[in-house]
């Protein structure tokens, strides 16, 4: 399996969760403290540093140092990576949908042909 491809599985698997992906969306407002994130949610610090290991491991989000706080951050990079993955396909099945749609359009002229 090539490293692009354990990248797909590791962004996909960390967007699976809602919680992980509720994090991800207020990080993009901005970084936040691990406490900052949790506030929101019913769930403890070590939970929600759970979530976070999982985004972490998925280079969803990392870590800074600013004194004593270690606030987190959004990486998009993986994110634009599924993005692309995700456009790629839905360009193809697109094209395939126009092609259905014409053959319906032929199919429905043909029945009105035969209608008399």
């Amino acid at each position: 399996m090539s490293h692009s491809s354990q990248q797909l599985d590791a962004t996909f698997a960390a967007l699976a969760d809602p919680t992980r992906r509720a994090i991800l969306a207020r990080l993009a407002k901005g970084e936040s403290t691990v406490m900052e994130l949790a506030k929101p949610f019913k769930m403890s610090q070590p939970a929600i540093s759970r979530h976070l290991r999982v985004l972490e491991n998925a280079g969803l989000v990392s870590t800074t140092r600013r004194a004593q706080e270690r606030p987190r951050r959004l990486e998009t990079a993986p994110l634009k990576e599924a993005t692309d993955w995700i456009e790629k396909y839905r360009r193809q099945w697109e094209s395939r949908y126009q092609l259905l749609d014409g053959l319906l359009d032929e199919l429905k002229l043909m029945q009105k042909k035969d209608v008399p």
